[in-house]
């Protein structure tokens, strides 16, 4: 069973308090985002779980605790990229803090466990297509020691961040567009030795060197801790190649106010929810309550990859 920790918001970085207490309590329950009276409760044991995906843009305030995860598989997706405040409000500076921690991570857990994503990429008056290329490189520079691989993604508005992205003027992206950024994005990959692969993306970049990539990585995880995984997708958008996994995380609580993030588009929703939050609940928003039904998720665990002679 792999564990998503989250693509719904930052747990690394706001809730790593609670997280660690639903691994120690080895359960957690999560409310179906579709029908609130129905809550879905996933094991967290060691031998439940293959293996854990954090994805984050800050690590910092989980990392002195990570021998709490002794014994439990993991790996990191990294989002450092080229905005400032104006697009990522309450997302510390890269430049000052984000590129440290995440060199300090891949020192602690390897570089093959830290995943660079620059994403998503999106062109404004600001933004544009050379400021990327630019600061692309300035950022591949600074990691490429500390990483093995970069994943990128050209932005997707839809209704939700539409209104939240509406005073930033952004700049519709052309197949063109994109070819260029793959074309001066491959170069400097190849020259920091860099791995460079697309999240749902359905444009073909092969030519640039460019594969599609799988964030919920099952070759990854066979090579990185020798499990070999079901290949069942997991049903996210047509072009996501992801393997099947236990999201926990929760809408309208992530904390950065990314105003790109189809995953918070209403922050007053973010500030009620923050002051719901209980770090010894089983919940991450809010207390499990008598009306809620409660369906224990089956675990599914992958196969022990059996060494040869010959591997």
């Amino acid at each position: 069973m792999i564990i998503s920790v989250s693509r719904r918001t930052d747990i690394p970085a706001f809730y790593s308090e609670w997280f660690l207490n639903r691994i120690k309590a080895g359960f957690v329950d999560v409310i179906n985002p579709f029908n609130t009276k129905q809550a879905n409760r996933i094991s967290l044991k060691k031998e439940d779980v293959d293996c854990i995906v954090f994805w984050t843009k800050n690590p910092k305030p989980l990392m002195d605790r990570l021998g709490e995860l002794n014994g439990y598989n993991y790996y990191f997706q990294y989002t450092i990229n080229s905005y400032g405040p104006d697009m990522e409000p309450n997302v510390p500076s890269k430049s000052k803090e984000l590129i440290d921690t995440f060199i300090e991570l891949s020192k602690k857990i390897g570089k093959d466990k830290v995943i660079w994503r620059y994403d998503p990429i999106i062109f404004t008056k600001t933004y544009t297509k050379e400021w990327h290329v630019k600061y692309f490189e300035y950022i591949a520079e600074k990691l490429h020691n500390f990483t093995k691989k970069c994943v990128i993604s050209f932005v997707d508005l839809y209704a939700k961040t539409k209104r939240n992205t509406k005073e930033l003027g952004i700049i519709e992206m052309t197949i063109d567009d994109m070819n260029y950024i793959a074309l001066e994005f491959s170069k400097i990959a190849k020259k920091y030795n860099l791995e460079l692969a697309t999240c749902c993306e359905k444009i073909d970049l092969e030519k640039y060197d460019i594969k599609h990539n799988s964030c919920i990585d099952g070759k990854l995880i066979e090579e990185l801790f020798g499990i070999v995984m079901d290949d069942k997708k997991d049903g996210q958008r047509e072009a996501c190649g992801c393997l099947k996994c236990n999201d926990i995380g929760a809408y309208n609580t992530c904390k950065h106010q990314c105003k790109y993030c189809y995953a918070t588009y209403n922050n007053e929703t973010v500030a009620q929810n923050e002051k719901l939050h209980n770090p010894n609940s089983t919940l991450l928003i809010g207390e499990l309550t008598d009306d809620v039904k409660v369906y224990p998720v089956k675990v599914v665990t992958g196969k022990k990859k059996t060494s040869t002679l010959f591997d």
